[in-house]
């Protein structure tokens, strides 16, 4: 039978208590994780306690960060299986939440997580973080753009830097050895309208895992040619 006890164990570590309900949708979460896995590939973590750790565990770490305020607006870019956003909508009902991924299939998956625990606020939109950062609805229109997505830093921040608001913050989900990624991305971020506030340093509670959260602040705008078209990022970035 599908629990999440090293959900709730973990959590304690972050000084953090789930409601029945919250509780309860993490469970309907993971059935459906797994469930819609045999099908479409989600992830490759399938083990119960794994899931907890490296899925639930590590989306909700930067709830610490002080920054998911009440009515924050939240867009998850390359949210895959719908991490970090979507756990951190089940802990944070009262934040919006835009979970934006370029797999229509993973877009679906997510459009009946969201139905079965009858979540408001949130929407998973099939998309392209290039196209969708130049659209008017969506450009800087977010308080906090925040990505768990695999790639260098200075291709992730022209992915979600033009989503943030001046004065929101960029959230990037890394590894442990950062510091030259950080350096190597620092003339990228100034460029695209961004400053690094500090670096987190966060173990996973129940593991040896240890990841760092990059937090970017948006100080200025993002120039109006940013991000360049599709595909152009990651082959020739800044």
């Amino acid at each position: 039978m599908t629990n999440v006890n090293t959900l709730i164990d973990g959590l304690s570590n972050f000084n953090i208590t789930l409601t029945e309900d919250q509780v309860n949708k993490f469970v309907i979460y993971k059935s459906l994780l797994k469930e819609w896995n045999q099908k479409i590939n989600i992830t490759s973590i399938e083990d119960d306690e794994e899931i907890d750790i490296k899925h639930f565990l590590d989306s909700l770490t930067p709830i610490n960060t002080g920054l998911f305020k009440e009515k924050v607006k939240v867009i998850d870019i390359g949210t895959g299986g719908g991490f970090p956003g979507m756990p951190l909508k089940i802990y944070k009902e009262d934040i919006e939440v835009v979970l934006l991924d370029s797999l229509n299939k993973r877009i679906n998956y997510l459009n009946e997580v969201i139905k079965s625990l009858n979540l408001t606020d949130i929407s998973a939109v099939h998309g392209r973080a290039e196209d969708f950062g130049q659209n008017k609805n969506y450009r800087e229109k977010f308080d906090i753009a925040v990505s768990r997505a695999v790639a260098s830093l200075n291709i992730l921040s022209e992915y979600c830097l033009p989503f943030v608001k001046v004065g929101g913050y960029f959230i990037s989900m890394k590894g442990q050895d950062v510091e030259e990624e950080i350096k190597e991305s620092s003339k990228a971020i100034s460029v695209l309208g961004g400053r690094v506030e500090k670096k987190v340093d966060v173990t996973i509670p129940n593991s040896d895992i240890i990841h760092s959260l990059i937090i970017i602040k948006k100080i200025k705008e993002t120039p109006t040619k940013y991000p360049r078209n599709a595909g152009k990022p990651k082959k020739n970035p800044l």
